[in-house]
């Protein structure tokens, strides 16, 4: 579907956005600044990113993988790393860089974006230093999926998604576009989130896919989906790491949610993107799931049937 160009970069209201955007240059209360160098041009890809921006195809009917998740991450309280120093993804590759903790997904702007599984939406913000326009879902058992640089969500917080259905129009929002302009890859940033932590999705060190249906994700298919339970949380170890958090405005802001599972559902996200404000992580869900094949690709069936890596092509 189209989108403008301005709504594909999140631009809506650009004063708070370059404040936001001010925060990973020069950091915030309790966040260190983001780390760049010249490893960090090996993320350009002039021959991918130009016919994304403009909504065409790269690869027929495939998604390409542009950044895995990085499994020798460097310590986050020097600050958000994006050069590419210490890293090694599930293949044992370097597709990935040093605090890159997702999946990226590199698709044309304006792709229609879906539920990688049954889910209730927890969350719809934007943080322009943190990865623009974003949702966050329940998948249930302390599994949650954030999906990234979006231009326009198709759902509200408290909606019940079936697998496969349209929550957003992909784009490229957030500092990492503006930095990088048409070189830049749009894409998808996926995060996985098991038992409240960031995992990869993929198989590793003897660790079991989370995508269905084998090692690599697939698109929804029309087999019985899993039975969605929204997830328990701990509502005394979720007070106790919100009242250990450093930030006294994120403090209060999680402490004023009235919903102790909004509450436990909001902190999940907010320890993961700013992990450097919450020292302790005490283990918040109740019974979290086994770690199993539950995620399909967040794309279409119509359009994409599988994937490739970008180092690959």
């Amino acid at each position: 579907m189209p989108v403008s160009f301005r709504e594909a970069l999140g631009l809506g209201e650009p004063l708070p956005r370059l404040k936001e955007a001010w925060i990973a240059l020069r950091g915030a209360d309790s966040v260190p600044p983001s780390r760049f160098g010249l490893s960090s041009l090996r993320q350009l890809h002039p021959k991918i990113a130009p016919p994304l921006w403009f909504g065409r195809q790269v690869v027929e009917r495939k998604v390409i993988l542009t950044n895995l998740f990085n499994h020798e991450q460097s310590p986050i309280e020097e600050g958000w790393s994006v050069k590419k120093t210490r890293v090694r993804d599930f293949r044992g590759g370097t597709l990935s860089y040093d605090s890159h903790n997702g999946t990226d997904f590199a698709i044309p702007v304006g792709t229609v974006v879906t539920a990688a599984a049954p889910a209730r939406v927890v969350r719809r913000y934007v943080e322009y230093n943190r990865g623009g326009f974003k949702l966050i879902l329940d998948h249930g058992g302390g599994l949650f999926t954030c999906y990234a640089h979006l231009a326009r969500p198709l759902v509200e917080e408290g909606a019940r998604l079936e697998r496969g259905q349209a929550i957003a129009l992909s784009g490229y929002s957030g500092l990492d576009a503006l930095v990088t302009l048409l070189f830049g890859v749009p894409h998808v940033h996926f995060n996985v989130w098991h038992d409240a932590e960031p995992v990869d999705p993929f198989p590793h060190d003897g660790e079991a896919s989370l995508w269905r249906g084998g090692d690599l994700p697939v698109p929804a298919g029309q087999d019985e989906p899993f039975d969605f339970q929204p997830t328990l949380f701990d509502a005394a170890a979720v007070s106790e790491a919100i009242e250990a958090c450093k930030t006294a405005a994120t403090r209060e802001a999680l402490q004023a949610i009235e919903d102790p599972y909004l509450r436990g559902a909001t902190l999940v996200s907010e320890w993961n993107y700013y992990p450097t404000r919450f020292p302790l992580r005490p283990r918040i869900v109740r019974e979290p799931r086994p770690r199993e094949g539950v995620l399909t690709l967040p794309f279409e069936a119509e359009r994409f049937d599988g994937v490739v890596f970008a180092d690959e092509l």
